[in-house]
């Protein structure tokens, strides 16, 4: 028995304040939850695991290029469809999504700028748009602006970030992007050149089997997926196990066919570096 009476409470409801969307990201390889200004200021690095998020194509130009020195080339090129594609959703279909998703009119922008005050000419691929994949749009700006390179005599650093290889909605005009880009290249390193290799995650399929794989220094990111066939469809026709990190860029590297992982953060330094070596 309460000796003053029955206790009183009174209750109060606090109104739950509303937290704004789009402050925090989970990343994706240790789930930690991070503060989007954070990661923003970390080159959208993860500052606990040190996993590199996904960057678009412009994003990754304005790490690189000095500010306000980029000029684009055939900003306006557009694909054709030329086997008149249809499935659940047509090829035209497709790019018209991707296209208002990315602000890309295809999955390449080019041109040339200045990195650390030295002229450049740099193409990267952007794998929101149909996975990166290597359409005629893809292989004919590459190889433009390879033969830009050969004609102003500039070095050429290209950034692969491209999960869809050759893409299928063009059937073979898409492979024939392959043997393209690569005798582009070709041309490129008789006149003595230099071609810097920048392999993202993911780098696969076409893409790697062809200008991404080539380059004189092949650089890559931390814990990139690179490679032609993805490792479940190597472990189901092999029918064996893969090996722990197989593909990606640590293992790579082990095994030679990379020539170094760079850091997001010290990519520019890295890159203006070779191109004063190379050229």
């Amino acid at each position: 028995m309460a000796l003053f009476g029955k206790p009183k409470y009174t209750i109060v409801r606090l109104k739950k304040k509303e937290m704004p969307d789009g402050l925090w990201t989970k990343c994706e390889a240790c789930s930690e939850t991070l503060y989007n200004k954070t990661i923003e200021e970390n080159f959208k690095v993860c500052p606990k695991c040190g996993h590199h998020f996904s960057l678009g194509a412009y994003e990754r130009i304005n790490m690189v290029i000095d500010k306000d020195t980029f000029e684009e080339y055939d900003k306006d090129m557009l694909s054709a469809d030329p086997l008149d594609f249809k499935g659940p959703k047509t090829y035209k279909d497709k790019i018209a999504a991707d296209q208002a998703v990315t602000g890309l009119k295809d999955a390449v922008v080019s041109g040339e700028g200045f990195l650390n005050n030295k002229k450049t000419i740099i193409a990267v691929t952007d794998s929101r748009f149909i996975m990166g994949s290597m359409g005629s749009v893809v292989g004919e700006k590459i190889t433009r602006a390879i033969e830009s390179a050969i004609e102003k005599k500039l070095p050429v650093i290209i950034i692969s970030g491209s999960g869809g290889g050759a893409r299928m909605y063009e059937g073979m005009l898409s492979l024939m992007q392959m043997s393209k880009t690569c005798a582009a290249l070709s041309y490129l390193k008789k006149a003595r050149l230099p071609y810097i290799s920048v392999l993202t995650n993911p780098t696969m399929g076409g893409v790697m089997a062809s200008f991404a794989g080539v380059g004189d220094v092949i650089i890559a990111e931390p814990r990139a997926l690179i490679g032609f066939a993805g490792p479940r469809v190597i472990e189901q026709t092999i029918r064996q196990k893969l090996p722990v990190g197989f593909q990606r860029s640590e293992f790579l590297l082990e095994h030679g066919l990379i020539d170094m992982i760079v850091f997001r953060k010290n990519m520019k330094e890295v890159l203006s570096k070779l191109i004063g070596y190379l050229s």
